[in-house]
């Protein structure tokens, strides 16, 4: 029997798990296979992972037949319960079958969109992958930088970068990929690799380092919270037109912006900056935090109190007017 792995969050939308949350994805989360042929150091599906196998960073994935967890999906998005699919094919000799297979299953039943994070090599590949049913494709990065991406991935980031820019100019609007704050980069070194992601189309989904029990970097430590406000008051800034230029750094640190104090209080007052970043209705609840704990992406709207909170945690010369 050909089985899907849900998040729990996504298992209780659907109807398929009880959940006690106080925020459910607005996403549907399905992964694809296990112990993956790449050996990233942070990954519980790695090929040396000693990690449960029904584990993706904090989330557990309970497993449901195709069949039903496909037809419960689309049922959910009629619903106006989900705003789309996201698909993680873990790389396997099958991993390039089973996205075909998995995409037909999805749309078969609604016409939810869908992002899929597959093993592809080619902009033909990707290419083919929309063809199938994805409205994006998803290339992930994770590492900012080529000496991290060989320490942490294994392979070349130069290879990967270079799929990634051409998968973009090829299919624009189609394409993103993921960057890991807190893998040893510094914070200048993230927001390079941010401004020249925005430069070429890519859309990108903020993620902050999370240790994850029986992975090579179980006792590491995820990102200060100070650290990962920063990378994203700057992500929201690049996002907004703002050029590298405006960012003041001392030894990669991010010390300031060299735009006007209340210009600045404007653009972040709304607090999009400390959400969820990547697909439109993409919010992954509780994917990098422990309920009650710090709050890296927020899953839905922050409150004023939480906005003034994320920009003082920031550190920076920001302040709400």
């Amino acid at each position: 029997m050909n089985v899907w792995k849900l998040s729990a969050g996504t298992a209780c939308v659907v109807g398929k798990k009880p959940l006690k949350t106080d925020v459910l994805p607005t996403t549907a989360y399905i992964m694809l296979g296990q112990k993956c042929r790449n050996n990233c150091l942070f990954c519980a599906q790695s090929r040396d992972s000693s990690a449960r196998a029904d584990r993706l960073s904090r989330v557990t994935w309970p497993e449901y037949p195709e069949q039903a967890a496909a037809e419960a999906i689309g049922t959910a998005f009629r619903a106006g319960k989900l705003q789309r699919a996201c698909l993680q094919i873990v790389k396997s000799s099958q991993s390039w079958q089973t996205s075909m297979k998995a995409l037909t299953a999805l749309k078969g039943t609604s016409s939810v969109p869908v992002c899929i994070s597959a093993d592809i090599e080619t902009v033909a590949q990707a290419k083919e992958l929309l063809a199938q049913g994805a409205d994006r494709i998803s290339l992930a990065m994770d590492a900012a930088t080529p000496e991290l991406y060989r320490q942490v991935k294994g392979g070349r980031w130069e290879k990967r970068w270079e799929l990634l820019k051409n998968c973009a100019a090829e299919l624009p609007g189609k394409v993103g990929t993921h960057l890991i704050v807190g893998l040893g980069e510094t914070e200048e070194e993230m927001i390079t690799a941010l401004v020249a992601c925005r430069d070429n189309g890519i859309n990108v989904g903020l993620f902050a380092f999370t240790p994850v029990r029986g992975t090579a970097w179980a006792e590491k430590e995820p990102p200060a919270i100070c650290h990962y406000r920063r990378i994203q008051i700057a992500y929201y800034l690049l996002k907004k037109g703002y050029a590298f230029e405006v960012f003041q750094f001392q030894q990669g640190k991010l010390t300031g912006i060299n735009v006007p104090p209340a210009e600045a209080s404007n653009v972040v007052a709304d607090g999009k900056a400390f959400e969820t970043s990547g697909c439109s209705g993409c919010n992954r609840p509780y994917y990098n935090e422990h309920p009650g704990r710090t709050m890296y992406n927020y899953p839905r709207p922050l409150t004023m109190f939480e906005i003034r909170q994320a920009i003082a945690e920031s550190g920076l010369p920001v302040k709400m007017l």
